[in-house]
């Protein structure tokens, strides 16, 4: 590791330190460092993978200048930069460079994620099919180095690994009360944010635009305490850009989307279920199969025994419950957002002949129109094991029947039309369902 990497995150150490000291993580190994993810000693087959073929083939040439490098990087992953998010509190290994006035932004699309501080690291995370999140630095010093070194990075496993998502490698955002320098007020609390957390407790430490109702929520704001007592009062100001609070010449967009904020969020909690579901389900079959090869019994990628079918029913539970938007907060009126964020997220999603898509926003009591992920497509969710897959679509096809009480919200209209669309464009859908 470099002398600059090191000095960007010694600050960060000093602040986990007795965190870590007393983290699970650091006194077991995880399942997924065991066989047969075994995550860390793994080859990814991830987008980082094939980028870096690119790099060195000199098929793919970046310009080295920061502002450029990161362009070049969000262009090859295929990141919108106006998917644009900016965290202002110190909640990151970059802690040491953040600040109100220089806050971290955060790009992505449906399998890629950039980070990146001002006079800083580019940190990437990238979905492998079988893994999970990935994690890499990139650093932006020295310019003249002739092709950026993209190291994959353990370190972000200190919190990625178990801390705040249990027993997967995972990705998520918090929530937290910071102040007007960008400290975390970690006594008052701090949340991971996902579909259930109320609007109202979202986006602590983070700037948010596009927004005009009267709900409040904690962006935009600082804390401080009194006496060991918080004080903090909500942004009154509703902003569609951040020009009065930011140098915007540093950044690429001048926004922190509160419709991508709400995706975001969404596509990290969906995520999570996926890489839990494989990588628990992969765990219980290679355990199964030890079990009848030992008893010399018939070997079978089927659950057969009780503890592997209670493990899959439980994934499948979990998997359909995000998949589904099972206990979403409800969305208040005045999310408005960027237009060119909107295009750009539903232009790319597949459509049914009646002209539905599951990337199609809705914005008034909820995020999306069809309550059912467009991570059902991701390669992530198509590589889960294929008994899995088998069992969540049988699942999901009585739900759409309208034959679980467990997702009564959804309308007979809404299920409908989720069945036609998969029908027509999900490969699994004309694989377990019965034909019509």
């Amino acid at each position: 590791m470099s002398s600059f990497l090191r000095h960007a995150r010694w600050g960060w150490w000093l602040a986990v330190a007795l965190a870590w000291a007393t983290s699970s993580w650091a006194q077991t190994t995880p399942d997924y460092e065991l066989p047969p993810i075994n995550y860390s000693a793994a080859t990814p087959r991830d987008a980082i993978t094939r980028l870096q073929e690119r790099l060195n083939s000199g098929v793919l040439v970046l310009e080295r200048e920061e502002r450029a490098l990161l362009r070049g990087l969000l262009d090859a992953l295929h990141i919108p930069v106006e998917s644009q998010l900016l965290v202002f509190s110190k909640t990151s290994l970059q802690r040491n460079l953040i600040h109100p006035e220089r806050p971290r932004a955060l790009y992505y699309s449906d399998d890629a994620y950039v980070g990146w501080v001002p006079g800083g690291l580019i940190e990437i995370v990238t979905i492998d099919p079988l893994l999970g999140p990935v994690f890499y630095a990139v650093e932006t010093r020295p310019p003249h180095a002739a092709i950026p070194e993209i190291i994959r990075d353990a370190d972000c496993l200190r919190c990625h690994g178990g801390t705040f998502v249990r027993d997967i490698p995972g990705i998520f955002a918090r929530s937290v009360f910071s102040t007007s320098s960008g400290e975390m007020l970690l006594r008052h609390g701090t949340l991971v944010v996902d579909d259930e957390t109320p609007f109202s407790d979202r986006w602590g430490g983070w700037y948010v635009t596009g927004y005009h109702g009267s709900t409040p929520h904690r962006g935009n704001a600082f804390a401080t305490e009194e006496k060991d007592k918080l004080v903090f009062a909500p942004d009154p100001s509703r902003r569609d850009t951040l020009s009065d609070v930011l140098d915007l010449d540093r950044y690429l967009e001048s926004t922190s989307d509160v419709v991508a904020l709400l995706v975001f969020e969404h596509q990290t909690t969906m995520q999570n279920a996926i890489t839990k579901a494989g990588v628990s389900t992969r765990k219980m079959l290679t355990y199964q199969r030890s079990l009848q090869e030992a008893f010399k019994e018939k070997v079978s990628d089927e659950p057969t025994y009780d503890s592997v079918k209670s493990v899959f029913s439980s994934c499948v539970q979990d998997v359909l419950d995000r998949l589904l938007f099972r206990n979403a907060a409800p969305l208040p009126p005045g999310i408005i957002g960027s237009p060119i964020f909107q295009e750009t997220f539903q232009k790319s999603g597949l459509r049914s002949t009646a002209g539905d898509s599951l990337r199609d926003l809705d914005l008034k009591e909820r995020l999306f129109s069809l309550r059912c992920s467009y991570l059902i497509y991701s390669e992530s969710f198509r590589a889960l094991p294929n008994p899995f897959r088998a069992q969540l679509f049988a699942r999901l096809h009585s739900v759409l029947e309208g034959n679980d009480p467990r997702y009564h919200y959804l309308t007979p209209q809404e299920r409908q039309r989720v069945q036609s669309l998969l029908r027509e464009t999900h490969p699994d859908a004309k694989q377990y369902w019965p034909k019509i």
